[in-house]
């Protein structure tokens, strides 16, 4: 993790983004590709079933209820358990806003695409949940951050469970990382009128 942390602070904000740029295209090939293989044209189609009153409620309420929890441990529990040896605030504390809502948005379709749309589908819930986690190895070293990543991982993967509508769990992870990386912004640009 520390090691991580240092490799993160040496790069640049270009070489930062283009590495996450590059893991989403990722994300997004290995879908495709898994894709090819697991589904008939019909079956996939059926992830993107529209219900606009689905999408906003269940999307919209799941990420409403994430965020609620997830600012009251930010308040309320030490700050040393929330340290992903700033990763995210590598990421997002100098991008524009319309740079924030593109990331998100392009990180909730790649990610939700393969783990609920492939994975999910094809080999259940625990399998999902478990390499969704995995792969945010940032977190493997911090108890507190893992744990988060997983329930949050079973949370998504429930709704999309109940739902059976990819869509749900995208607006739901494009609506927390947006909140959450508009927060980091937001912060950076005080500390920085403060230091002013």
């Amino acid at each position: 993790m520390k090691r991580q942390s240092e490799q993160i602070r040496a790069m640049s904000d270009r070489e930062v983004l283009i590495h996450l740029y590059i893991t989403q295209l990722l994300l997004l090939g290995i879908a495709f590709i898994i894709g090819l293989i697991l589904f008939d044209w019909s079956s996939f189609e059926r992830l993107w079933h529209i219900h606009i009153p689905t999408i906003v409620g269940y999307g919209g309420g799941s990420a409403l209820l994430v965020l609620i929890v997830d600012f009251l441990f930010m308040r309320y529990l030490p700050k040393e358990w929330y340290d992903d040896g700033g990763v995210n605030e590598k990421i997002f504390q100098k991008r524009s806003i319309p740079h924030i809502f593109l990331l998100c948005l392009l990180i909730a379709f790649s990610e939700e695409l393969l783990f609920r749309g492939v994975i999910q589908t094809n080999f259940g819930l625990i399998a999902a949940s478990v390499i969704f986690a995995l792969l945010h190895v940032r977190y493997l070293a911090k108890c507190f951050l893992f744990i988060m990543v997983m329930l949050l991982s079973f949370f998504l993967g429930y709704i999309y469970e109940i739902t059976g509508s990819l869509w749900v769990t995208i607006v739901s992870h494009f609506l927390i990382d947006f909140v959450l990386a508009v927060n980091i912004r937001l912060d950076y640009l005080q500390k920085k009128r403060q230091e002013d």
